[in-house]
């Protein structure tokens, strides 16, 4: 019987010369697996048609863009957890559903292999895989750039001319580029020297500062529970919320990092993106758990998602370890619900205004005008208590004590 691949596929240079490569090294046929997370429409165009030229048997679209922002994203969101301080995670949150979504496919088709174009270098190996190994530890995994003899771009482009496969690459230094309805990254070409400043053909989201609205806007965000339900009164599902935030705060220039990361594999990578919607979200859920917050659960909080961020990251999202801290998440989010108004001017997106029921601010005991429920005389008792271990070392130090 003849062996059933299903292929992640982009469309792109490495796996329209994956497809051919599996043929001839395989008694097999490819199924390639196309996950729509909103890269967009042009990205998609003709896709199945690019994947028959490419020798595919078939090509799935799958629709998840729904289930990458509901399911991966707010949760990740709900944490606050950004890596090494600012990456919002963009790439790290897809690869998990596109890895589900390809088993999936791979199970409806009765496939006894995976495969997937992510190069020896990257994390994106080690997201997939993981997945893999966490929903069908039964498949074979196929990863070419671990297997074959093609080592740069020019050798992948010899090899499909030779096998006639329709591909629109060039020979060029070019960057390379992962969007989904989160960010859009860009690495390689000019990003590759840190000392070359991005330029500006690089940003495609978002506008300059120089270009940018001298007036400010104001967006108000409504919050149920943590998750992001409306913007200025109108309601939205996930997917159409991030889409439409994109749009505004990038008009404002929102949303852009440069970055030289520290990869899962061991060495650093420059990487540029760009993140409109999800900077808004970020600074809007922020401002609203510091007044819903006690400190000690924001502080657990704050430090969960440093975990959270890494286990995203590193491709560890089907572990009970995610599912654990997931439900830490969930509980403290109980009380998040609310509305906060971020105002987006040059670059910047700033909480200006924040309100919820379950406010933990009380104006009449914080008040610097007179009050009648704060006696400051029983500070002193209090702060005698919280000082002791330091009265009682000093004491002991001048032998007093």
């Amino acid at each position: 019987m003849t062996k059933k691949i299903v292929l992640a596929y982009s469309g792109g240079l490495d796996t329209s010369a994956i497809i051919p490569w599996l043929k001839e090294n395989y008694d097999c046929e490819v199924i390639a697996f196309v996950g729509d997370v909103g890269q967009g429409e042009k990205e998609l165009e003709g896709i199945e048609e690019k994947a028959a030229k490419s020798g595919a048997s078939a090509c799935r679209v799958m629709d998840l863009k729904r289930e990458f922002i509901e399911e991966f994203v707010f949760p990740t969101l709900l944490f606050g957890s950004v890596y090494e301080e600012r990456y919002l995670l963009g790439t790290s949150m897809a690869r998990p559903v596109l890895a589900r979504g390809q088993v999936l496919a791979a199970r409806e088709v009765g496939a006894t292999a995976v495969a997937h174009g992510c190069t020896g270098k990257g994390n994106d190996q080690v997201r997939f895989e993981s997945t893999y190994a966490a929903l069908a530890p039964d498949l074979e995994v196929i990863a070419p750039w671990r297997l074959w003899t093609l080592r740069s771009r020019g050798d992948l482009i010899d090899y499909i001319e030779k096998k006639k496969v329709p591909c629109a690459a060039t020979r060029e230094k070019i960057y390379s580029r992962d969007r989904n309805l989160w960010h859009i990254s860009h690495e390689g070409g000019a990003l590759e020297d840190p000392w070359n400043a991005p330029p500006d053909e690089v940003w495609m989201l978002t506008k300059s500062i120089a270009q940018a609205p001298a007036q400010p806007r104001d967006v108000r965000i409504a919050f149920e529970k943590g998750v992001p339900v409306s913007i200025d009164g109108r309601s939205f599902r996930g997917e159409q919320l991030v889409a439409e935030l994109n749009a505004i705060a990038g008009e404002h220039g929102v949303g852009r990092i440069d970055i030289c990361e520290n990869r899962l594999v061991g060495m650093k990578s420059r990487g540029v993106y760009e993140t409109p919607g999800g900077t808004v979200l970020y600074e809007a859920l922020k401002a609203l758990k510091e007044i819903v917050l006690d400190r000690e659960s924001r502080a657990y909080l704050g430090a969960a998602s440093i975990k959270f961020a890494q286990i995203v990251y590193d491709g560890q999202w089907f572990t009970p370890l995610r599912e654990a801290l997931q439900a830490l998440s969930r509980t403290l989010a109980e009380v998040m619900t609310g509305e906060v108004v971020v105002r987006l001017e040059k670059g910047h997106a700033i909480a200006t205004q924040r309100r919820s029921p379950h406010s933990l601010f009380s104006e009449a005991f914080a008040t610097f005008e007179r009050d009648s429920v704060y006696d400051h005389k029983h500070a002193e008792g209090f702060i005698r208590l919280f000082s002791l271990p330091s009265r009682i070392r000093a004491l002991k130090r001048e032998g007093k004590a």
